[in-house]
């Protein structure tokens, strides 16, 4: 899976559990966006950044699967890996770790696009090449180039 591209931490709020006091399953999806938003911000792309240019990414499909539950304290490291980048479309891997424990409790994957305000599919390399070279870079790097 190649190296690290990103770690994110968060700390499990009591709400985010459910009667059997694990985080819901639901949950998970939440926190794969929350690190994704870090991630474009930490890489200086910003969604502020991205819309201001015009460029939105819709989210086309999520794939979870569970490996193990957290609850109300834990602190969870989410790793992300970018494996699919052309232009138009990219793929993002989770793995989520309990990092007390090291086990992994989840690991998915996102697919997206990308596209202008009209909700249009567009070219990153021809619409906002400053973007694709950081995607492109973040592929070479998540396949250990």
């Amino acid at each position: 899976m190649g190296k690290s591209i990103n770690k994110f931490e968060r700390k499990i709020n009591y709400y985010e559990t459910d009667r059997m006091g694990i985080v819901h399953h639901s949950n998970y999806i939440r926190f794969m966006e929350e690190a994704r938003c870090a991630w474009l911000e930490s890489i200086d792309m910003p969604f502020e950044a991205m819309e201001e240019k015009g460029v939105t990414i819709p989210t086309l499909g999520v794939s979870c699967e569970y490996k193990h539950h957290v609850t109300f304290g834990d602190v969870i490291q989410i790793e992300m890996y970018t494996t699919e980048y052309n232009g138009v479309r990219m793929k993002v891997e989770y793995i989520i770790k309990n990092k007390k424990t090291g086990d992994v409790v989840m690991t998915g994957e996102t697919k997206h696009c990308f596209t202008n305000r009209q909700l249009r599919p567009v070219n990153l390399k021809k619409y906002a090449p400053e973007f694709s070279e950081k995607f492109q870079n973040l592929l070479e790097e998540g396949k250990g180039v």
